[in-house]
């Protein structure tokens, strides 16, 4: 577990999260909210809402809790990387692996052949998509990034939530199109197959 302290400087009226994530890069949105929600985050010695407006001089206190303990195994399952240096790894995920555990799967996942590969892998994804910067479908066969550590994994997700990094993807499609059309709608998880997205009315992406 460690501790991190600042002090809110002159100008800065965000919400706290976003002051977190954006201006100091302690970590992403998300994560910031969940260290919100779990009362590891205190504002002048008190727990504040996602929601809270920072003000000059407030003293933010950030406790980061040690990682959890993983039931994840590692597992020896031959990874084809394009790249790897100190800090990062490329790897092309083959159709037919799932990236990290979830819905029914427990192994032979690229979350668990990472484990076997890195003996230290960025702990900011959680216990089950540990180094793990976005995912793909089982399905789909592409690159996908891994984080070494943890300010590596905060670079890289700050470059696709700004779209620094372009992502190209590539389908099969059936006959030939008579037109070039583009479809615009709200995808999010199927409320019939949880494994599943859909087209949604409302909520989605």
């Amino acid at each position: 577990m460690r501790e991190i302290n600042l002090h809110v400087g002159e100008g800065h009226k965000e919400r706290i999260d976003l002051y977190l994530s954006e201006v100091e890069h302690i970590a992403t949105r998300a994560q910031v909210q969940r260290l919100l929600k779990a009362g590891h985050i205190l504002v002048d010695g008190r727990p504040v809402k996602p929601s809270h407006h920072t003000r000059h001089g407030e003293h933010v206190t950030i406790t980061i809790p040690d990682p959890e303990p993983s039931w994840m195994v590692a597992q020896s399952i031959p990874l084809d990387i394009i790249f790897e240096d100190s800090s990062l790894l490329v790897v092309n995920k083959p159709a037919g692996m799932v990236v990290h555990p979830g819905s029914g799967v427990r192994d032979g996942t690229l979350a668990n052949a990472l484990l076997a590969h890195c003996k230290d892998l960025s702990g900011i994804g959680g216990v089950l998509r540990p180094g793990i910067v976005h995912r793909l479908d089982k399905d789909t066969t592409g690159l996908l990034l891994v984080a070494k550590n943890d300010a590596t994994h905060l670079a890289l997700s700050e470059d696709l939530k700004a779209r620094r990094i372009k992502r190209e993807y590539l389908a099969v499609a059936w006959g030939i199109p008579r037109t070039r059309d583009r479809i615009e709608t709200r995808i999010g998880r199927s409320r019939a197959d949880r494994k599943k997205m859909a087209v949604l009315r409302t909520d989605g992406r």
